[in-house]
């Protein structure tokens, strides 16, 4: 007598179906099993993408170690058949030169004031906005929150006359605290947008556990949603932070840049001259004045793709 096979439990289906790898996942990772030869293909376009993405930065680079006879007369790729043409002189101008009355250094600084809180101040506020948006009944809370995601068209060079007006009023034009009210305001709606997307999307029971408790929801906001939000955090420090250190137009126009000194980006742009003679400096302060971008963006860019990605799948 002949049994019949027991039919699987319907989770351990489940579960041998999470296991299994998607199709995307194969793509990109190589399936030994694939036997179209996708992931290569994928891997091949990647590589390829990435190395046009980065002729323009090479080609700064080598213009950075040349002459300024040698950049005016031939391109940046010449210098890989004449390597006479390489000199540190240009690292050594940029460093020793002074434009408005500021040198590098100085402009570093300004740049690392301006920036810190002009990052710190949109995060923090953008956080409790996005806790009341995602956990908080109150009236108009939608509205609210689509009022915030419309405000992310709306340009900051269209704000600058009445900026400038109210500055003027309050005394704070020239001062580095408009400048850091400015980007924070303009950064709040993307912030706000990013955060209420992770938030939201965290586990409902962690939030009714913590009110069951008793935790209140400033607590349950400090001790559990700021520690599970990091990702979401930095994926917007490394948004806001870039765009503040790299901006030029706002700071030359609400900075008093002859009694507080240049920033990095206006410090780049009175270097090279009215007419952009001297284009060889531009492109070694410009590598120089990267250093710290790039140090914050390796330093948190495991938290990157996680924070964007965050809440836009569901189940």
């Amino acid at each position: 007598m002949t049994t019949q096979p027991t039919p699987p439990a319907a989770d351990t289906v489940e579960e041998a179906k999470q296991k299994e790898p998607s199709a995307l996942s194969k793509a990109i990772k190589g399936d030994p099993d694939d036997r179209t030869g996708a992931g290569w293909f994928v891997k091949g376009m990647l590589l390829i993408i990435s190395a046009l993405w980065l002729v323009p930065t090479v080609g700064l680079l080598v213009s950075s170690f040349r002459t300024q006879a040698a950049v005016n007369s031939s391109g940046w790729w010449t210098a890989f058949f004449n390597p006479a043409e390489f000199t540190v002189q240009n690292y050594g101008e940029v460093l020793q030169q002074s434009v408005g009355g500021s040198t590098l250094a100085e402009a570093f600084i300004n740049s690392i004031v301006v920036a810190v809180p002009a990052t710190i101040i949109p995060i923090t506020a953008a956080a409790f906005a996005a806790y009341a948006f995602s956990w908080m009944e109150f009236k108009g809370r939608e509205t609210l929150f689509i009022v915030f995601v419309v405000l992310l068209v709306i340009p900051l060079q269209v704000a600058f006359i009445p900026i400038v007006n109210l500055y003027s009023t309050l005394g704070i034009q020239g001062t580095f605290l408009g400048l850091w009210l400015a980007h924070a305001g303009f950064g709040m709606p993307l912030a706000v947008y990013l955060l209420r997307n992770y938030i939201g999307s965290l586990p409902r029971e962690v939030i009714e556990s913590a009110r069951v408790d008793g935790a209140s929801h400033f607590t349950t906001f400090v001790r559990l949603i700021l520690p599970l939000s990091v990702p979401a955090l930095a994926a917007f420090a490394i948004f806001q932070f870039l765009w503040t250190w790299n901006d030029y137009l706002v700071a030359l126009i609400l900075l008093d840049t002859a009694r507080l000194g240049q920033v990095s980006t206006t410090y780049l742009a009175g270097m090279i001259g009215t007419f952009g003679a001297r284009q060889h400096l531009l492109s070694a302060g410009a590598f120089i004045t990267i250093l710290v971008p790039l140090a914050v963006f390796f330093s948190l860019q495991r938290f990157f793709i996680r924070g964007l990605t965050a809440g836009s799948v569901k189940g």
